[in-house]
Formats: structure tokens, sequence, C-alpha cells
């Protein structure tokens, strides 16, 4: 009989699993390399300044954005930490009397070069547009670095004084002076001439931070450690380096007062005419990938802790400039963006936002219509949903640590609350795709003794495969149903729990390319969120959040915040009820997606899957 008709036969037997055992343990204090608390503000987002109107809308505001965040603030317990910056906001200089809810050509530039850095001005309707983004959502707002003309302080206490005045709804968490400084002197925008290097920049930082201090923060009775430095792309083989920053002075008391609130650095797992290799869905999807990509960003990371001040990941994405279509779009991304989350807490940064343009295929939605495609909720907004559910789980106290899976393609996690271990995340990213009619999976084999007898219920984050697009699913929650981003329920999840055996031991089987978090004693998202004393950077043990807010809000005031997140509630109306089915297809194999994946005595192959099928098919063969 031809080999063919053999592995046709193969449908009459269940492929075998691949096993992985979990140990957490049962407490923070216990784990190996457990987080500081994380913020409910901590799974962030950046704005690309010039489009900001895009994620706000115009005079109409954009309906999808506002419920989208509110969706977060809801789950978290507090809105999402935005960053407001890149290169356009180092192109813009404020405009008091322009009033238009866009950006404007400026009449009076002086600047000259490639992209001059007062080539386009903003004004009002710059700031009542961010202020319909929820309330309390703390803002690290970019001030112009690159002009340098004779007014260069005037300008950027103008804008200052315009921000500090002008949010009140949202809350101004922090200034960052400049985007990118080590870029400055690329041909492409020439924002520096002659000799430039960190030590250069350190100075101008200072009298910039010192002008705003004096000038606009001190007179409205604000702490004047507000500001963010560096904003570096990358900081290998350059004179940008925190501790250059550092022996320059910028943490150093100046006349009394200190400056520095927070570390900012840069980074995309891939960069479109910089990395060196062609980027696909399954390379994203290997995380050993991801944490070769940041390793030295960890030393950063490290100095950082060793000043005492946090830091922060304010630009992050998988693909840069603008992702790509069919790697950035795809569920395969949003189990990347899950893990690196997940990942950026146990490295103890204080916060990760991920950046958006509105063009962008790595931006968790597409606000309006552009290159043919109607604005849509792409396979990471659920992600970012897991991720806040999980936080705010905790209640403010949320905290994780990584467990060893020996697979580059899947990651674990422990969650603990109050400091008792509340939940695990399971990431399984070996890729499948839509098209795959076998699809694989993993048992993860739990122990848990300390919590005999207790039910884990389980979340999944699920589509089709790794390519879909749509159809995606998040504790059984859909935000595709309407153009709003409405959240409605696709599946029923009541029936979807696990029990832990007199010995704390069970077996979660999580399908390749599929995430779950498994939640002790209550479905994520079913009790209501209490949150005390919060803060966008809080750092736990590790040490004090930074920057003063100028707006008490749900992130930054005293008074504890007690936000519903029903699993099935919205803070909108009008969901309809969407489909659960899979989307997109695609031409690779299920087979060879899982190549190369690293295995160890932690995972078990219990046998070859193409032997079996073949024994198996002649058994069939010659019993019928």
């Amino acid at each position: 009989m031809a080999i063919n008709s053999l592995l046709l036969s193969a449908s009459c037997f269940t492929i075998a699993h691949a096993a992985i055992s979990l140990t957490p343990a049962a407490s923070a204090p216990a784990a190996s390399g457990i987080s500081q608390v994380l913020s409910p503000s901590y799974a962030g987002l950046g704005i690309e300044p010039s489009n900001l109107f895009s994620f706000t809308g115009k005079d109409t505001p954009n309906q999808l954005s506002i419920n989208l965040l509110q969706h977060l603030t809801n789950y978290s317990g507090a809105p999402p930490h935005l960053r407001l910056g890149g290169n356009t906001g180092d192109h813009m200089v404020w405009d008091a009397s322009y009033d238009a809810f866009n950006l404007g050509k400026n009449p009076n530039q002086e600047e000259t070069g490639p992209t001059p850095a007062d080539g386009s001005v903003f004004g009002p309707g710059y700031l009542e547009a961010l202020e319909r983004f929820p309330k309390g959502m703390p803002i690290t707002f970019q001030l112009n670095m690159a002009y340098d003309e004779g007014d260069y302080l005037d300008r950027i206490d103008e804008a200052a004084a315009a921000v500090v005045d002008g949010l009140n709804n949202t809350s101004l968490y922090s200034f960052e002076i400049g985007n990118e400084p080590d870029l400055y002197l690329q041909g492409w925008q020439l924002q520096r001439n002659g000799t430039w290097n960190g030590q250069i920049y350190t100075q101008q930082w200072l009298a910039r931070a010192e002008s705003v201090c004096n000038n606009v923060l001190k007179p409205r009775g604000m702490d004047c450690n507000f500001f963010e430095a560096a904003q570096t792309a990358s900081t290998i083989s350059t004179t940008f380096t925190l501790k250059d920053m550092v022996d320059a002075g910028i943490c150093e008391d100046h006349n009394g007062t200190t400056y520095l609130s927070s570390w900012n650095q840069h980074d995309y797992f891939y960069f479109v005419g910089v990395s060196t290799y062609d980027i696909t869905l399954n390379i994203m999807m290997d995380f050993d990938r991801t944490e070769s990509q940041f390793q030295y960003w960890t030393t950063e990371i490290e100095y950082a802790h060793s000043t005492g001040i946090p830091y922060n990941l304010r630009e992050m994405a998988n693909v840069g400039p603008i992702g790509l279509k069919d790697v950035s779009n795809t569920f395969g991304a949003a189990l990347w963006f899950l893990n690196f989350y997940c990942y950026g807490a146990t490295l103890n940064i204080s916060s990760v936002e991920m950046h958006m343009t509105d063009n962008s295929y790595s931006s968790p939605w597409q606000p309006i219509f552009i290159n043919g495609e109607a604005a849509n909720v792409r396979p990471s907004y659920y992600a970012m949903a897991a991720m806040a559910q999980l936080i705010g789980s905790g209640n403010g106290t949320t905290r994780l640590a990584p467990l060893a899976t020996e697979n580059s393609y899947v990651r674990a996690y422990a969650g603990y609350a109050n400091d008792d271990l509340s939940s695990l995340v399971i990431i399984n990213a070996q890729q499948v795709n839509t098209s795959a009619t076998n699809k694989g999976s993993i048992d993860f084999q739990i122990s848990l003794p300390d919590y005999s007898g207790q039910t884990l219920f389980l979340s999944y984050l699920s589509a089709g495969g790794a390519d879909a697009v749509s159809n995606v699913t998040w504790n059984g929650l859909s935000f595709e149903g309407d153009s709003i981003g409405s959240v409605s329920t696709a599946q029923d999840q009541s029936g979807l729990t696990v029990a832990l055996d007199n010995n704390g031991a069970a077996t979660i089987t999580v399908r390749d390319s599929e995430a779950v978090i498994a939640h002790l004693g209550a479905r994520l998202g079913s009790l209501p969120v209490t949150v005390s004393n919060s803060t966008s950077s809080g750092s736990g043990s590790s040490g004090s959040g930074s920057g003063s807010s100028k707006t008490s809000s749900a992130s930054t005031s005293g008074a504890a915040s007690t936000v519903s997140t029903s699993a099935t509630a919205s803070s909108t109306t009008g969901g309809v009820q969407a489909a659960a089915a899979s989307g997109s297809s695609s031409v690779a194999s299920a087979s060879a997606s899982a190549s190369g994946t690293a295995q160890s005595s932690s995972q078990m192959l219990t046998t070859d899957k193409t032997l079996l099928a073949l024994l198996v098919a002649l058994v069939c063969i010659f019993t019928s």
C-alpha cells in the first residue's frame, strides 16, 4: 500500500501529546525570579504624536479607541500608561492660537533641514482630543528637544505649561525631553551638527528640565523630578548608555533639585531595514529569539536598578517601524504580545508601551480606514485584555515569576496576588496555522500540593491558528462584533475548569498556537477589581514609583477604586454576539512549523508522531 494511503488512514487515531511539568512555588517569597508588584497601568501603549488624531478622532471622537481603552481600564483597575512620543514629537512646537483638530504647518518656521524641528504646530485642539481618553490615564508627554534656536527655552516652557494646564481628565505623569537623541545626526533628520554625544545631550537635557521646573512646575506646586531620559533607540556602542548619562551628571542634585524620575529606552524585536535577516511568523513566535535580541537591554535594566530609579520601555513592538502584514497583525503576534508583557515584568521593567501608528500592522487596533482596510481590532489587543485581567485579579498586588519549559516556543509564568499563588500563564507558540486539520497540543502537568482539591478556572486566548487575523477570543470575549469595539460573549466559559486532585496534581492541555491563564478559585474578570494608591510605574518590592502626576485619578489617587470586570460586562452598549469560527487560511503546514523546537527532560514526546501514525494506520487496516 502506498505511504500516502497509510497516512490518510491515520485519521482513526489521536496524535500523542507532548508533556511539560510545571511546579510553581506556593508563595511569592519562595518563587525564583519573582517580579516587583505590577502597576495596573503596566501594560501600556505609545502613540506617534503626529498620529494622535487618528486614535482620538478629530471633530468626532473615535469611539473604537475610547471603548478599547476603557475595557482595559475596567479589567486592570486603571487605564494603561500612554506615552505620546516619537520622531514627530521633535518636529512640533506649541501655538496657542491654533485650535484645529489636526497638526498645522508652521507659517513662522525658523529651522531648516530634512525634517525641521519647528515644521508643525499643535494647539489646544490637540490636548482637547487627548482628554477623550479614560479618566486618570497616565500620560508621558514628549517635549521637543530638537528645536535649538535662540528661544528654545521659551518654546519648551510654553509647550510644557500648555500640557500641564490642558490635561485635567487624563493624568500627566511625566515629561520626556526629545526622542532618540542617539539618532540626531542621522541624515534623514540632522537635528544636530558637529560634535554630538551623550554628555552634550545630558547638558542640554538638564538645561531644559531646569527651565521647565522653575517656570512651569514649581509655580504650579508640582515636584520637579518629573522628567524621563533618554528615549534612546539603542545604546550599543554609543555614548548614550545610562552609565554615560549618570557620569555626565543627569542624576545629580542641581541647586537642591533633581529632575530625573525614570529611565526610558526603546527597542523593537525586528526593524525593517536594520535587522539582518528576513522575519517570519515562526521566527517571531520563537521566544528564545526575542530574549536573545533583548539580552543587551537587560544589562541596561540592571544598571538602571542599581541607580534606584525605575526603568520603563516606552517604545516597543514586534516589527518596526510600522509592522509587517501577515506577521504583526496575526494571532501569533498576540502570543508574542502576551509573552513580552510577562517577560518584561520578570525583568522588573516598570512599564512597557507598545508603539502605535495609524498605519502600523503592529498596532493592537487600526483606528481609521487606511490601506484599503476599515478600522478594526487586531489579535494583539486580545493579549492586552488578557494581561489587564491578569493584573486586575491581584487588586494592585500582582507579581509574576518565570517557570522553566525547556522549549523555545513555550513560556509559562506563575502569578501571585498578596504573595500567594493565584494563577498560571501558559503560552504555547508552536506554530499551527488555520488551515491545519490536525492541530497538536501540549499537556501541562501541574503540581500544586499546597492547593489540593481546589479548582483552576481556565481562560483561553485562542483563534483558528497562528496566521488568523480575526475571530479571536480571550476568556470567551470578542471585541469584533461591531465597528466600535464593544465587548460581547462569543463562547460559554462555564465548563472550562480543572480540579486539582488530592496531591494537587492536574493536567491542562494547550493547543499549539494558543495560550491559557488558569486562575485559582474564580474565573478571571468575574470579581470586582479594587486598586488602592496605584501608579503607572509601581515598583513593588524593588523600589518606588517615579514622578508625581498632576491630577488625581484611578491610577494615581490614594483612594481605592473599584471597577467591575465581569467577563461579560462592557463599558459600552450595543455589543453583538461574535462568531467563534476561525479566520483566514494558510499555505504553511503545522508539522513544518514545529521544527527546531527544543526538548529536554521536562518535555517528553511520548512517541514519534509520524511512526505512530504509520503504526496505527496499519492496525486500522488489518483490523477493519
